[in-house]
């Protein structure tokens, strides 16, 4: 498969996973966002020329981000529809958004590397948004509003360049993006 096939189904495999999690959760299947990101996981992990590097992006970069996330709900900032899991803990389904987000660091949005100033940008103004959306949605719900989005904006700016300076080291996709 060619490399340009493989970057725009990487984009709409993170779509996919995205829709599924934040209105599985909003509807209680809260198990729908991970069903959906094992098996794109395996495809991409099969189509990459190095997956033990690739899976090591996902993995720390998972790990990051739930890291956040959990930082936030632990402070009481964010919360989340009821899960197997015990609500002081992180549900399943962010936890598959952030394998899912992983994905794209050498695919869909590798061009974002070269690019510090708008991966800065992107995380500033995007991870608001995409939550935004997750809580007008049902999927979760924010304490203080405003205070919430510039945490989320300031965490985001951080974490996203962070995420890319990792997917240098840990490209399982090369240069050529396959």
């Amino acid at each position: 498969m060619n490399s340009r096939r493989i970057v725009i189904l990487n984009f709409l495999s993170y779509q996919l996973v995205w829709f599924a999690a934040v209105v599985g959760a909003a509807h209680g299947m809260w198990w729908l966002g991970p069903i959906v990101v094992g098996p794109l996981v395996v495809l991409h992990l099969r189509a990459a020329k190095n997956a033990p590097a690739e899976l090591s992006l996902i993995l720390v970069s998972t790990l990051l981000g739930c890291a956040f996330d959990q930082a936030l709900l632990s402070m009481g900032w964010i919360a989340y529809p009821p899960s197997p899991l015990p609500g002081w803990l992180l549900p399943l389904w962010m936890v598959a958004l952030w394998i899912s987000f992983a994905t794209t660091l050498n695919l869909s949005t590798r061009w974002l590397k070269q690019r510090m100033a708008a991966a800065v940008l992107f995380g500033a103004i995007g991870g608001p948004l995409a939550y935004a959306a997750g809580v007008r949605l049902g999927a979760m719900s924010w304490a203080a509003g405003r205070p919430v989005a510039v945490a989320l904006g300031v965490g985001f700016a951080v974490i996203v360049p962070m995420l890319y300076k990792l997917s240098m080291w840990f490209d399982g996709y090369g240069e050529s993006g396959r």
